[in-house]
């Protein structure tokens, strides 16, 4: 296999052993992560909070759930900040490593029937930690793919760790459906809901065998061979790049809270609300996750030939106006406008801003920071979206008995990524292995140098 960027060196990987290894590395790590979601939403509230009415369980296991979003602002930074100072792919791999052995050891927790508050807080405590994993997966992730892909394919090639969320979605629904549907009601709460945990621990030994054998980035390699690696990569980030953090911040809100509205709060909303089978919805989130293994890609690959703004404004825009929409659909009650209603929000909004998103966020910082700079934007806005907007969709619900605030609240975040997407740089054509301006003072602080 042809090797890129290294110029035919020997200690460089090719970019099909590079994108395959992103993508089932991630596609393992959401896996877990998306395992929990569907969980929250279906059983955690029967097992570790019984006694509350329907929704206040399901309140409280969303409330479980965002805590792994909160934990994954400090992964970010943490493994930002080594993967930055010593490197990408020692962090992919420890972060893997942590993620798949905490969702291992949810398989294995006791009821709130058995240990009674113990097993809520050990549910906390696991969360955290797959929080804490997947906060660092991310960056390092997508840097891989993106400083090994050749110029004017940054898009394409950094979408495919992008396209793990879809896979692991997909994947982690499926399983989920599987023992749900092929168990009675009492197997699946005795025994059952484990199993999709437990068989987690298999595909990770998959990835870190197929993640071992990946070599370090020649975007980084030129920044050791230079000795000019950032002190404290996240402290110069927010120095050199404070606006780039925050629009990448802004840039993610939608894409991220939207996405768990749609793939997570769906499966309450249509059970509680409208009076379907859980089925229903699941069977959405599942074709919607397929599509989405093409629709994210060709999203990527628009973005290297038109330009990554008019791409993820696309997304932005239609997430603002599908809002009401997408409610309208769901109360129909007819199964194929549920699956519709999924679609396109998955698809069309959510797809179009990730597709692009992997090489959007590493364009906008330099190679010294970069690692510390997209973990950051990325992973803060997933604590202010993602992470709660299931927990606050649901108690929007239990508030007002109406999906109207929900959608209100969905616009809002909408409109927050269409200003930021507005007012960030356009970055497709940019080098990035090019010593960007804001690096020269680090390096000038590193080297003892007047900055040229």
């Amino acid at each position: 296999m042809e090797s890129v960027g290294g110029e035919g060196r020997g200690d460089t990987s090719s970019i099909r052993q590079v994108i395959l290894a992103s993508f089932i590395g991630t596609t393992i790590e959401w896996y877990d992560f998306f395992l929990y979601g569907t969980a929250a939403a279906l059983v955690f509230g029967q097992l570790f909070f019984p006694g509350s009415e329907p929704l206040v369980g399901t309140l409280l296991a969303f409330g479980t759930y965002g805590v792994g979003f909160a934990a994954r602002p400090v992964g970010g930074i943490i493994f930002g900040h080594f993967g930055d100072r010593i490197g990408r792919k020692n962090m992919l791999v420890l972060s893997l490593l942590i993620m798949g052995v905490a969702t291992f050891f949810i398989g294995l927790l006791p009821t709130y029937q058995s240990v009674g508050i113990l097993a809520p807080i050990l549910l906390v405590v696991l969360r955290l930690f797959q929080g804490f994993g997947v906060g660092g997966e991310w960056g390092g992730a997508v840097l891989m793919a993106v400083e090994y892909s050749p110029p004017g394919r940054r898009g394409f090639f950094g979408s495919w760790p992008q396209m793990g969320v879809p896979a692991g979605l997909l994947l982690s629904t499926v399983v989920f459906a599987i023992f749900s549907r092929g168990l009675s009601e009492e197997a699946f709460l005795s025994w059952g809901w484990r199993a999709p945990f437990l068989v987690s621990i298999l595909l990770v030994g998959v990835g870190l065998f197929i993640r071992l054998r990946l070599l370090e980035t020649p975007a980084f390699l030129q920044v050791q061979e230079s000795r000019t690696e950032a002190r404290m990569p996240i402290i110069d980030v927010l120095r050199t790049y404070p606006k780039n953090v925050l629009l990448a911040m802004g840039m993610r809100i939608a894409e991220n809270g939207t996405f768990y509205i749609i793939t997570a709060f769906v499966l309450t909303y249509i059970t509680e609300q409208v009076g379907l089978e859980s089925s229903v919805g699941l069977t959405g989130v599942i074709i919607a996750s397929a599509i989405g293994l093409a629709a994210i890609p060709f999203w990527g690959s628009l973005s290297d030939r038109i330009g990554r703004r008019p791409v993820y404004l696309f997304g932005a825009v239609f997430s603002l106006v599908f809002a009401f929409p997408f409610f309208w659909l769901l109360d129909t009650g007819v199964a194929p406008l549920v699956w519709i209603a999924i679609i396109l929000g998955v698809n069309l909004g959510h797809d179009a801003m990730y597709g692009p998103q992997a090489s959007y966020f590493c364009e906008l910082f330099g190679t010294r920071v970069r690692y510390s700079g997209a973990s950051l934007g990325y992973q803060l806005a997933s604590v202010l979206a993602g992470g709660f907007s299931p927990l606050i969709a649901v108690a929007l619900l239990t508030a007002y008995g109406s999906y109207i605030p929900i959608a209100i609240y969905m616009s809002f975040m909408a409109l927050i990524t269409v200003i930021a997407v507005i007012l960030a740089p356009e970055t497709y054509q940019d080098d990035i292995s090019e010593t960007q301006d804001a690096e020269r003072q680090l390096i000038a602080e590193r080297t003892g140098e007047r900055p040229a």
